[in-house]
């Protein structure tokens, strides 16, 4: 069947930029700590950006879930069973999902992505690979409300949510946005989710910090971003990338740092930086066992099935949506 047809959900102004991003970016700049979203970072630019970040040396978790994905292929596919629609969240360029749909035989593919131009490209080579799939792409920001296509809406559904994505937010938005696709996905679903574990800080340091740059570029793309599609006069030259661990929260942060002191502009209103200050772009958490079982059911899911690669530390861990109870 290939591509049936691509669905949008993000709402527009008239200059076609995103409403949520404009907003995000004045609210996260008005704050003492300014911080956007980590979602923003993936326009087309920031996109291609992070599948070459994959394929770095030092950037082990593409390849330890590609590892877990291709060594127990057999078990998953058992646990989870044919004939469901998989539900990808932030599917980016799909690159680990033929693994996934090679071994389950699913009955559909829906992949969800902010980006609508690397969506279409990467469900056009998955149409081109798997040509009798049905394939739905939905251009949405995941973290908020999808509707998902009719056509799927019968069928039992698996939600596949790799690449430890869930990290990058904090414990009550974690929960929020399980909470909202265990709604959204219905009785009877199974998430599929990648998890990163705590490691040595070395470790985790270099994978968000790489000598060649590329993670740093990526951070940058943030700032250009903003400068294209809001009319910015951020100097970007004057910013540099650091990626830190904070012990306190378990989690790499990533924060653009103003080299001096500087004035700017957004969408015409002005915003000022202190030399030292920094813009928090992203969060990266990572989990013990005990941590990551608890987010899921606090989201509504049941842990199932755990696949763990012990060096360096990754997981896949298999879900099942928790019957919903009325109260007593």
């Amino acid at each position: 069947m290939g591509v049936v047809r691509q669905l949008r959900q993000i709402s527009a102004d008239d200059a076609g930029v995103d409403i949520a991003f404009r907003a995000d970016v004045h609210a996260g700049l008005s704050q003492r700590q300014k911080a956007i979203p980590a979602r923003w970072f993936y326009d087309a630019t920031g996109s291609a950006l992070f599948e070459d970040i994959t394929a770095l040396p030092e950037y082990y978790p593409t390849r330890s879930e590609t590892d877990l994905l291709t060594r127990h292929a057999a078990e998953m596919a058992a646990a989870i069973g044919p004939h469901r629609a998989v539900v990808e969240l932030g599917s980016g360029s799909s690159t680990k999902t033929p693994l996934l749909l090679e071994a389950i035989d699913p009955a559909a593919y829906v992949p969800v992505d902010i980006s609508g131009d690397f969506l279409r490209d990467s469900a056009q080579a998955l149409a081109d690979r798997f040509p009798a799939l049905a394939i739905y792409p939905v251009e949405a920001d995941f973290t908020q409300r999808v509707d998902l296509p009719r056509e799927i809406c019968p069928l039992p559904k698996l939600g596949f949510f790799p690449g430890s994505t869930i990290g990058n937010m904090v414990a009550r938005t974690a929960i929020d946005l399980l909470r909202n696709w265990r709604a959204a996905l219905g009785d009877g679903s199974l998430m599929l989710i990648g998890v990163d574990r705590i490691k040595d800080i070395a470790l985790l340091e270099r994978a968000y910090d790489d000598p060649a740059g590329v993670t740093a570029a990526f951070n940058l793309n943030l700032l250009e971003r903003i400068n294209r599609e809001l009319g910015g006069t951020i100097p970007v030259e004057n910013f540099s990338h650091r990626a830190i661990w904070n012990d306190v929260h378990a989690r790499i942060e990533m924060h653009l740092v103003a080299a001096c002191a500087m004035d700017f502009t957004v969408d015409g209103r002005s915003y000022t930086m202190a030399k030292g200050e920094t813009i928090h772009s992203e969060n990266s958490h990572k989990y013990g066992p005990r941590d990551a079982n608890l987010l899921l059911r606090a989201g509504g899911w049941t842990p199932i099935a755990t696949w763990d690669d012990a060096d360096p530390g990754f997981a896949l861990i298999l879900a099942e949506a928790t019957e919903f109870r009325s109260a007593p």
